[in-house]
C-alpha cells in the first residue's frame, strides 16, 4: 500500500489544503477498502487539522449501527448499493462531526456480492446538503480493485472541494 499512497500524496495534500483554507473537516466510512483511504489521508503531515477520523464498517450490520444506514435499505438492496454509499457518507459526517463524509462500498472479490460483480465500487461524498455518487466496475483482483477504489474516492472528494462547494 505504501507505493499507492505515495502516488496519491499530491491529491491528498491538496484535499487537506482546501479543507484547511475553508476551516472544514472530513470523515471516512469504508467497507471494501478496510481503512485504506483513512491510512492514505493520514500519511500527510498535519492531517489531524482536517481529518476527523473514519469508520471501517466491513460487516453489513455495522453500516446500520455505526453509520445510521436504514436497516430496511440494507435488507432490500444489500450493502453494495449507491444509496447505501450515500447513507454511509452522510452518516459518518454526522456521527464524527465533520463537514464532509466520504464513503466506499463495493465488491473486492473473489466472489460477487448482493448480485453485483467483482470490481463494483460505489463512492459517495456528502457535504453541505448535497451528495455526489460515483459508480465504477474495475478489472483485476482484490488488491487492484481496492487500490482503484481509493484513488477514485480521493479524486471524487477533491473534485467536490475544488468546485468550491
Amino acid at each position: 500500500m505504501e507505493a499507492a499512497a505515495q502516488q496519491l500524496t499530491p491529491v491528498v495534500a491538496r484535499i487537506h489544503e482546501l479543507l484547511r483554507s475553508r476551516g472544514e473537516s472530513m470523515a471516512t466510512a469504508e467497507s471494501l477498502t478496510g481503512g485504506m483511504v483513512g491510512a492514505i489521508l493520514t500519511e500527510v503531515p498535519g492531517a489531524s487539522a482536517t481529518y476527523r477520523g473514519g469508520v471501517v464498517a466491513y460487516a453489513t450490520d455495522l453500516k446500520a449501527t455505526l453509520l445510521g444506514v436504514a436497516s430496511g435499505l440494507l435488507a432490500e438492496r444489500g450493502a453494495v448499493d449507491p444509496d447505501v454509499a450515500a447513507a454511509m457518507a452522510s452518516g459518518v459526517a454526522f456521527r464524527l462531526g465533520a463537514d464532509w463524509g466520504l464513503a466506499l462500498t463495493g465488491v473486492a472479490g473473489p466472489d460477487p456480492q448482493d448480485g453485483k460483480p467483482v470490481g463494483t465500487v460505489y463512492v459517495a461524498v456528502s457535504g453541505f446538503g448535497a451528495t455526489s455518487l460515483v459508480e465504477r466496475v474495475f478489472p483485476g483482483g482484490r488488491e487492484e480493485v481496492r487500490r482503484a477504489a481509493c484513488k477514485v474516492a480521493l479524486d471524487t472528494i477533491y473534485d467536490r472541494l475544488a468546485d468550491g462547494e
